[in-house]
């Protein structure tokens, strides 16, 4: 066996409990409970196409319900395509994890239930797999044979081949090789033929694939490919991490996603001639993300992170890598994990050693990272500002270029809505565009690749500012890696957005200085975590957000919030806008946000909104040669930025 040594399997029968031997079981039912049920043809779809499209959530799953599927937030059902091809993805993802776990269930219990369900399930895969027709048709995807991406089929196979490796002594010489032969061997060529010549976490989870079932079949052509070859494990560590260890997506979502693939290989590979565990790059991966929590312990979710992705979890990656490495702070995490929740998973029981009493905890101070292309202001404790000054990261990217993300006592003000499922209409249609993300949005069109520069950066004891510049006039160099245009280059030819920020722990500053030679519409958009206040008119000033209300902005106007706590938003123009307030979905879109705007298609636009924490409503902004001047009137309290008119 690759997986776990004699000693780990010794230590893991000693720890094993009724409770986790229970929990195993409860995540398996659907299997366990049930005949054997493998598709006969390649009907599988894509996972993210079971979802509502009128609120954006997860279809409920079904065992007995292959044609019928129902919303959790309305009870309305949905079927035929591409609900029935999910739902049959679902399936052999299940299935697929249960060729493990309950390989795992079998190794420490010795119950021969879970041992004749794991051969039942790999034989029937194998009589059938070879016959699957490739299909696929899944954006920026190659195809599948069971799934309808390689992706897919990557992650169904980490999974067969890894309950194959625990059951293997079990099988008979021809059950043996029936299954090498037509799941693992014939799922290692077809990925193999469809991996991609780019940087991605596709790459990476088909290549950690390829390699874990080289290792479990002895086979160095599959272990070479994985690892050696262009594309694979070790060229995708050397060329798809930032100088500051992010993952090139810009996504802690998919960082992790990587992150996952990569550990999934070492923990077949581990001691062998394959294994990258004593190179730099693991550690600075399994570090970057945690200097990026928020008040309330999540990720920024920054670019596409499905909804319940941004929270910290993966302890089948941080158990190994405590076991590994020995960093404290990767054992703080997992004791913060546990607090919570019981350590009872499969990583903790083969892999776990004692645990630090310190919990991890929100990171403190400021976090100023160019190489990381993000900078995090965190003023006092509940509260952060996060600006997203990010290079383009691919198809996953939001074009969303000098993004702002706003805390306040611990809740998200000014939220990243992240994304729903891919398959849902809102994903195109709404979460994915500049629109909907508090930045700088032409003729309400998405921003093209750019490559954001920090101009300056300063704190004191008293504020913290930035000003960071996109400017679309200068050429960029695109990441070596497949995407398709969702952008607008003619929109925002010539442009140029320089973004002021001034954080202190009264107010935040947000001043947006925009040379628009084509006088194009420049929209200065803000989404706000809070009630917006009154009806929806007819006007849609981006699809899926409505008008509100809209005036003129003549010099400056104040705004009034119900939030988490009241919140006092105060405009100001230098030049002829338009103030817009709207309403536009949340995540999930069974709810509403206020949407803050600011328009105007001047040659050369200064707008400027000050978020009033104090909630006193007496904010006054002005200009006095160059100089843009903020002041309380009720204390006296100012502050003044240096701003071209």
């Amino acid at each position: 066996m690759k997986q776990f040594t004699d000693a780990q399997i010794q230590l893991a029968r000693q720890r094993v409990t009724p409770e986790i031997v229970n929990a195993l079981i409860a995540r398996n039912r659907e299997v366990i409970d049930n005949d054997i049920l493998v598709p006969e043809t390649g009907c599988a779809t894509w996972n993210h196409y079971f979802f509502c499209p009128n609120h954006s959530v997860r279809l409920i799953w079904d065992r007995h319900s292959p044609g019928r599927h129902r919303c959790p937030i309305d009870g309305a059902t949905f079927s035929g395509e591409p609900y029935d091809g999910a739902w049959w993805r679902w399936l052999n993802g299940l299935n697929a994890r249960a060729c493990y776990e309950l390989a795992v269930l079998w190794l420490l219990t010795d119950d021969p239930r879970w041992l004749e369900k794991v051969v039942a399930l790999l034989m029937r895969y194998a009589q059938f797999y070879p016959d699957y027709e490739e299909h696929g048709g899944i954006p920026y995807n190659g195809p599948g044979k069971a799934n309808a991406q390689t992706l897919c089929e990557a992650n169904c196979h980490a999974d067969f081949a890894r309950g194959f490796d625990i059951i293997r002594g079990q099988l008979t010489q021809t059950q043996e090789r029936y299954i090498a032969e037509r799941l693992l061997c014939c799922g290692a060529e077809f990925l193999m033929a469809h991996r991609c010549n780019q940087i991605h976490n596709h790459e990476v989870k088909i290549g950690a694939t390829i390699g874990i079932i080289g290792a479990v079949l002895g086979n160095d052509r599959y272990l070479d490919f994985a690892v050696r070859s262009p594309y694979g494990l070790q060229y995708q560590l050397e060329h798809a991490l930032s100088a500051g260890g992010l993952w090139f997506e810009g996504s802690v979502h998919y960082h992790y996603y990587a992150l996952e693939a990569f550990f999934a290989f070492e923990k077949v590979a581990q001691g062998s001639r394959y294994s990258l565990l004593d190179k730099p790059w693991y550690r600075r991966m399994l570090s970057v993300p945690l200097q990026l929590l928020l008040p309330d312990m999540t990720f920024p979710a920054i670019n596409d992170c499905v909804k319940g992705q941004e929270r910290p979890g993966h302890p089948d990656i941080y158990e190994f890598a405590w076991q590994v490495y020995r960093e404290p702070e990767y054992g703080a995490l997992l004791s913060w994990l546990y607090s919570t929740r019981p350590r009872d998973n499969i990583d903790a029981l083969f892999y776990g050693v004692a645990l630090p009493e310190q919990h991890l905890q929100p990171p403190e101070g400021h976090l100023h990272a160019p190489d990381l292309g993000l900078t995090l202001i965190r003023t006092t404790p509940g509260d952060a500002v996060c600006i997203n000054h990010l290079p383009y990261g691919g198809e996953h990217d939001h074009y969303a270029s000098l993004d702002l993300i706003v805390y306040r006592d611990g809740k998200p003000l000014l939220p990243d809505l992240g994304t729903t499922g891919y398959g849902a209409p809102l994903h195109y249609g709404y979460y994915k565009n500049t629109f909907s993300h508090s930045t700088l949005c032409v003729n309400g069109k998405n921003q093209p690749p750019s490559n954001p520069q920090v101009v300056n950066w300063a704190e004191n004891s008293a504020e913290a500012r930035l000003v960071a510049e996109v400017d679309w006039r200068q050429p960029i160099t695109m990441p070596d890696s497949k995407t398709r245009v969702e952008w607008d280059d003619a929109a925002y030819q010539d442009v140029s957005f320089r973004r002021h920020v001034v954080v202190t722990d009264r107010w935040l500053i947000d001043v947006h200085e925009v040379d628009n030679p084509h006088q194009q519409q420049v929209d200065s958009v803000w989404h706000l975590n809070a009630a917006p206040a009154g009806d929806s008119t007819a006007g849609c000033c981006f699809p899926h957000v409505q008008t509100i209300r809209q005036t003129p902005l003549t010099g400056a106007a104040d705004l009034f919030y119900a939030a988490a706590t009241p919140l006092h938003v105060h405009c100001f123009s230098g030049g002829e806008t338009t103030l817009i307030q709207a309403r536009g979905p949340d995540n999930p879109s069974t709810s509403d946000l206020a949407y803050v705007i600011l328009r105007a298609s001047q040659r050369r636009i200064v707008h400027v909104c000050v978020f009033d924490f104090t909630g006193s409503g007496e904010i006054c902004v002005g200009w006095e040669n160059g100089t843009l001047r903020v002041e309380e009137a009720r204390s006296g309290y100012s502050c003044a930025l240096e701003v071209n008119a």
